[in-house]
């Protein structure tokens, strides 16, 4: 059985996967999550988060398993596209989940840029989650989640993220993987990711009406979905 390397998106960790590991989706692959460093694993001393560092554990972690394949969500699309491309790699297919294709989806991870310190932004940005997360549980399960991670890390990680898709299209870094699918609610995709799909001829794959957050709360739905998006890549 092949494995599938799940790796949580901005601030979030393993947890969002749990889920997942229970649907039929474990019928196919073996579902391996991934806590990052800051998010669920320990964040290294003087070695900054950045969008290389976390490619540069998903490919160490993809070799050490043997996985050819990698779920990543949202921003962390970013860093599996990157993974794809080091040198030795064994990631051939990168599913991305609602990862970004543009500078607009940075809408949490790029706010990090209008803080000058980590604890301002962690307190920030945990506020804005709290009004967000009032009847919405998919987002409370997130915030809970942001307030266990380290605020250096998630405020380095964030001012790189923006700093990065100021200069390169993320979804372009996405389709040079040997066999990138993206996953998306049409609903959460800002306008100039839905041009750069309308421009693209990435495989894509929509499942309507989904919250940003779907193998936490729609785990079957997209259990389904990626069943199909495996079956593309064979």
């Amino acid at each position: 059985m092949k494995t599938m390397l799940c790796v949580p998106g901005f601030g979030d960790d393993s947890t969002m996967f749990a889920p997942l590991i229970a649907s039929k989706l474990s019928l196919e692959v073996e579902i391996v999550p991934l806590n990052l460093p800051g998010f669920g694993a320990p964040r290294p001393n003087g070695v900054p988060a950045t969008l290389n560092l976390l490619a540069k554990v998903i490919d160490e972690k993809a070799k050490a398993i043997g996985s050819q394949i990698v779920l990543a969500h949202s921003v962390a699309s970013i860093s599996a596209s990157l993974a794809a491309q080091r040198p030795g790699s064994t990631i051939t297919t990168v599913l991305s989940l609602e990862g970004n294709l543009t500078a607009e989806d940075a809408y949490f991870s790029g706010t990090a840029a209008g803080y000058d310190t980590p604890m301002a932004f962690h307190r920030a940005f945990i506020r804005r989650l709290h009004k967000l997360a009032k009847d919405n549980p998919a987002i409370d399960r997130y915030r809970s989640r942001v307030e266990c991670a380290d605020p250096i890390a998630l405020w380095e990680l964030g001012r790189d993220a923006h700093r990065y898709s100021q200069n390169v299209t993320p979804g372009d870094v996405l389709a040079r993987a040997d066999f990138p699918v993206y996953l998306y609610n049409p609903e959460n995709v800002p306008r100039a990711s839905q041009r750069w799909l309308q421009r693209s001829s990435i495989p894509r794959i929509k499942l309507a009406g989904a919250s940003h957050w779907k193998s936490a709360d729609q785990p079957s739905l997209l259990a389904t979905k990626l069943i199909k998006a495996l079956a593309l890549s064979k």
